[in-house]
């Protein structure tokens, strides 16, 4: 059960962040959908006119021509020709200023890909760099015209597109990106291994209903010392500390993006007291969760990455 679904079953109610499904309007290949930006903002338009929303796929969107702004998890990414966004399942994203910015978007589901250690690596990867700006024009050469490539085959006029191919040439495509050197703040080294590879899917499951790194290392069956040297070598933070950021996220996104009570949330998020969740928060965000939601009532307002 998804945490959004455990939290609407506890409290009979929808998940409170709106959560966006694989549904493209016309499914040409199971799992895979490629459009323009512009087509996408339009079909965003009828079904998503606030914007605000969290994502069950990845998408892909290379940028080329005119200039916008996106925002993922409060922070919010110019975005201009050459630029790279890679938005995960779980994260959460705002169309904040589309502005004139268009390019190919590509949507597909994890189980789309062929089982490859370095692809999973990258998919499972879901605190990867957001929002990277392609340095030479050859790295956008490479790229663009592996992207161009699998829109002429999905857009096959005779409907044949190959699904294998489509797979083939997305692997090339993300085996690419993982060449590239990260630009954006957020990102973290790709190192840590098959152990923190199975921490980070542990604690996606897991972050509302435990913050003891024991009880991650007993499900994995690890020592939580080789969970820390996992975590150190991939945040340079342990174990703790990182459970402990990732339920201070999800607190975040759902404080700037729901209604509901502090109180509601806190015992979504495993506490028993709103007391106890309050002083987390303080001790994680440097401020009240009261505070910290004031400024996004009641359009909202992310904070914005380097230019």
């Amino acid at each position: 059960m998804r945490v959004e679904e455990a939290f609407a079953a506890e409290f009979g109610q929808p998940g409170p962040i709106p959560r966006l499904g694989f549904r493209p309007p016309r499914e040409r290949v199971p799992g895979f959908e490629i459009v323009e930006l512009a087509t996408l903002h339009r079909r965003r338009a009828r079904r998503d006119p606030d914007g605000v929303h969290r994502i069950d796929f990845h998408t892909l969107t290379l940028i080329t021509e005119g200039s916008g702004e996106h925002a993922v998890d409060f922070v919010t990414y110019p975005c201009r020709p050459g630029s790279l966004l890679w938005v995960r399942p779980g994260q959460v994203q705002r169309y904040v200023r589309p502005g004139t910015a268009n390019g190919l978007h590509l949507l597909f589901t994890s189980s789309f890909l062929p089982l490859c250690h370095s692809t999973d690596r990258l998919l499972n990867d879901w605190r990867g760099p957001v929002c990277r700006q392609l340095g030479t024009s050859s790295e956008y050469a490479v790229l663009s015209t592996l992207v161009s490539q699998i829109r002429r085959e999905y857009e096959r006029a005779d409907e044949t597109a190959s699904p294998e191919m489509l797979r083939h040439l997305l692997v090339a495509v993300l085996l690419h990106i993982d060449r590239l050197s990260c630009t954006d703040e957020g990102g973290e080294a790709q190192v840590g291994g098959e152990v923190y590879a199975r921490f980070r899917a542990e604690l996606e499951r897991s972050y509302a209903t435990t913050r003891r790194a024991a009880d991650y290392a007993d499900r994995l069956g690890y020592t939580v010392r080789t969970l820390s040297r996992a975590c150190m070598a991939a945040t340079g933070q342990p174990v703790k500390r990182v459970i402990d950021e990732r339920v201070a996220l999800e607190a975040q996104r759902l404080l700037a993006h729901t209604d509901e009570p502090v109180s509601t949330i806190a015992r979504h998020l495993g506490f028993m007291e709103s007391t106890n969740f309050g002083k987390f928060f303080i001790r994680h965000t440097g401020t009240t969760p009261s505070a910290f939601r004031e400024p996004f009532q009641p359009d909202g307002s992310p904070s914005t990455a380097p230019r």
